[in-house]
């Protein structure tokens, strides 16, 4: 099966989920948003309500800040390491944000709900990161918690 064909978007096991969410500490956010309606914002202030530190890239020059956070317009203005990248991107364009993460030395590509690349995926891999796509970790942080209560009239 050629490498573009693998469909990644479903085998991640919930013990691989959660190791990522217990060791990564800095999460870069690409596509972090101020408006409080979009998916991005609820996502990166549950994660720093959590205490991740969130790090907002946004190229958006008139965008300072999100929740009191500074934002950066790319992953290499960020000036620390960033342990995960998390991206709110559309799926094109996760092969570039991909060899950049790889640049600064991420640890952790994870594309949102939605945002999905094999290639991606295979690069990043093959350079040692952990890659977690069409998901969401907001979603999976709280998953254990969850108690399906089946007994329940609908």
């Amino acid at each position: 099966m050629p490498e573009a064909a693998i469909d990644r978007r479903y085998d991640y096991t919930p013990e691989y989920l959660a190791d990522i969410l217990r060791s990564v500490k800095t999460i870069a956010m690409i596509g972090a948003s101020n408006d409080r309606t979009k998916f991005s914002y609820g996502v990166l202030r549950v994660l720093h309500e959590t205490g991740y530190e969130m790090l907002p890239v946004n190229p958006n020059p008139e965008l300072a800040e999100i929740r009191g956070i500074p934002v950066y317009r790319s992953l290499e203005e960020i000036d620390r390491p960033v342990d995960m990248v998390e991206v709110f991107r559309p799926g094109e364009e996760l092969y570039g944000i991909a060899e950049e993460a790889i640049a600064i030395g991420a640890k952790v590509l994870w594309g949102q709900i939605g945002v999905y690349d094999d290639r991606a995926a295979a690069l990043a891999e093959s350079a040692g990161l952990k890659v977690v796509m069409d998901r969401c970790p907001k979603i999976e942080l709280f998953r254990p918690f969850w108690k399906p209560r089946l007994d329940l009239a609908i």
